[in-house]
This record gives C-alpha cells, structure tokens and sequence, in this order.
C-alpha cells in the first residue's frame, strides 16, 4: 500500500502558511495537473492528490486535527491498535467523535454575500478615445426591493424567531461516548441558518429581498484610453444578500477603426500622399489631426517614407499630463493615368534626368 506523501509537501507550502498561502499553492499546482491541460499518465493522480490536501489544509478544524493527528484522524489517533474489534453499536458514537475532530457537520451562520460583479461592453469612435466623452449604458442588475427594503417580509409584518435553533441558525447535537461528551454543529434545517422564518414573503420580490431592475448610468470615458481598457464603477453592480455589498460593474472600451488616423501608443499616425511636384520641389500643405488642421513644410526633394513630426498633436497620456505626437508619413503616389501633355512633360523630364547621370 502507498504512503501517503504529507500534505503540506504535496502543495509545497510550509506548516505555518496562511490560509491565502494555501489557496495560492492549490489554484496554481490544479491548473498545472488539471486532466483537461495536462495528458500526462500520472496528472490525474496528482490533481486528486492536490484537491485531498487542499480540501483539509482549507479547513480550519480539519487542518488542526491533521497537524495533531496526521492522515485519516483517527488513524494518527489511535494507530492500528482497534483492528479486529467489534464495535457493534458504538459505530454512531465513533462516527460523530471522527466527525468532531474531522470538522464533518461543522457550519456556520450565512455570512453576507457580495452581489455580482457586471460587464458591459460600449463603442466609442477614436476621437471619442482620445479626447474623452461621456457615454450611457443601460444596465439590468439585481438590486434590493424597493417594497422590503431587504426583509423579504409584506411590509407591516415581521419574521419571526426560529423555534428549531431558538434563532441562532444552529443546531447542536450532544454526543456521549466512553471518549467523553461532543458536540456537533449543524446549520438549522428550518431556517437554513437565517435564525429566522418568514411568514409573510413581500409580495413583489417573492420573499427573496432583491429584484431585476434596468437602470440607466452614465460613464465618463477619460481622454485617451484605448481599445479593451476597462473603466471600473465601483457599486454599480448587483445588490448583495444578507448585507453584503454590491458588486461593481466593468465597462469595456471597443474603439472604432478611423478613416485615415491609426494608433500606436500615445502617438497618433497619419499618412500624407503627395505627387512627384509636391516631393520634389517642396510644399506647405494642412495636415488634419485631434485638434484641427495644422501646417507642415515638406522640403524639396522629400523622400517616399519620410517621417514628420508634429509636437503634442497625440492622444492625452491617461495616466498625467501631456499628449503624444502625430507623426505624418509621407507618400508619393505614383499617377496610374496620364494626359498626353502630362506624359511628354514625363518624358522631357525623364530625359533630362538621364543626362544628368
């Protein structure tokens, strides 16, 4: 039979971690082994061996017992000392004394729960993008009734105390064994941990406190975010239950293709086609960008490709101040059709050219 490996070790953690240290170990060591990802012959094994660990280190009670015990609890209790003994009866008296030390039945009261967090996704165009706007979004999320205010109860009535757990939202179980006296914590079966029943369910949320509502929020689009940023609106999402909180709602920026302007970074790229003449013999030409069209000087005998640069006339850096540059590529284009004066106008130029060589 196969030693078990400590636990501890399978999720290469030390005995004192916490218990975000543990759940780190577990989420990265069951991507790596998942059978899904991994089609190694033994991944399968080792998930399963890294969800028994992780399922006993993440419990409080269970992990205390299996540094006090190690594998199996009562194992590591009473070694192998019992084999062969009849227990006859006593097995619902063993059975709630290794649940005990297991944390088996042990609950809690519902704590309060965090709504859900919403993802929305809005277009914008590039000028939108670059110099900020403010864009609508209609939601529809969960929120609390508006009725019950929450309560789950008709307004005017009042739930009452659970008369299984007397309002707690626990049940306790006394065990007796020649061990000693246990006791066994569950959530109570009537309220289901609420410590309290409704009578009297509100009318318009069916008696669950919270209802769909659409709602209209505007979003403020900061001046230069780009395609797939993400704007957080903290609150925004679904209500939360028993008190918690409520979620936050995530809008995410698709960015519109623009006629003649691309982006790279901060920098704004546009490409200015120009004839033989203008490249030439040099021009002074308007240049549109994010703010209006601005002069630029091509100097004679400007080359195909050529790049220029126009200070400031970029995208806003989201995050401080300033702006990016545009940056203005220069292409000659070469006529696909020519008159006929323009073709021997060519060719004297062509001409003169080769005497030149």
């Amino acid at each position: 039979m196969a030693v078990k490996r400590d636990y501890y070790e399978v999720l290469g953690v030390s005995q004192d971690a916490s218990t975000e240290g543990i759940k780190k170990a577990f989420r990265k060591l069951a991507f790596q082994y998942h059978p899904d990802r991994n089609r190694d012959g033994d991944a399968a094994e080792k998930f399963k061996e890294v969800n028994e660990a992780y399922e006993v280190l993440s419990d409080a009670d269970k992990r205390a017992a299996y540094d006090r015990f190690g594998h199996g609890g009562a194992e590591g209790l009473f070694g192998r000392g019992f084999e062969g003994f009849d227990f006859g009866d006593y097995g619902d008296i063993f059975e709630g004394f290794f649940n005990f030390f297991s944390g088996a039945g042990t609950t809690t009261r519902q704590a309060p729960r965090r709504g859900n967090d919403l993802r929305y996704r809005i277009s914008v165009t590039f000028e939108e993008a670059a110099l900020g706007c403010e864009k609508d979004v209609n939601v529809t999320r969960t929120e609390v009734c508006a009725t019950c205010h929450g309560t789950r109860s008709r307004p005017g009535s009042q739930p009452v105390r659970c008369t299984g757990c007397n309002g707690t939202g626990q049940v306790r179980r006394v065990q007796r064994s020649l061990f000693g006296q246990f006791v066994n914590t569950a959530v109570c079966g009537q309220c289901h941990g609420e410590g309290a029943l409704i009578t009297e369910p509100c009318q318009d949320c069916k008696g669950s406190g919270l209802q769909k509502q659409k709602r209209h929020i505007s979003v403020k689009v900061p001046a230069g975010i780009d395609d797939g940023n993400g704007i957080r609106l903290t609150g925004e999402g679904d209500a939360g239950s028993r008190g918690g909180s409520p979620g936050d709602l995530y809008v995410v920026i698709s960015v519109a293709r623009h006629e003649f302007f691309t982006r790279e970074g901060d920098s704004v790229i546009f490409e200015l086609p120009v004839n033989f003449a203008q490249a030439a013999l040099g021009t002074e030409v308007e240049v549109p960008t994010l703010y209006g069209e601005s002069k630029l000087k091509i100097p004679a005998g400007s080359q195909n490709g050529k790049v220029f640069k126009l200070n400031n006339k970029g995208i806003p850096h989201l995050r401080g101040g300033g702006h990016g540059d545009q940056l203005v590529i220069l292409r000659v284009v070469t006529p696909e059709s020519l008159s006929k004066e323009q073709r021997q106008l060519f060719e004297e130029l062509a001409r003169s050219l080769q005497k030149d060589k």
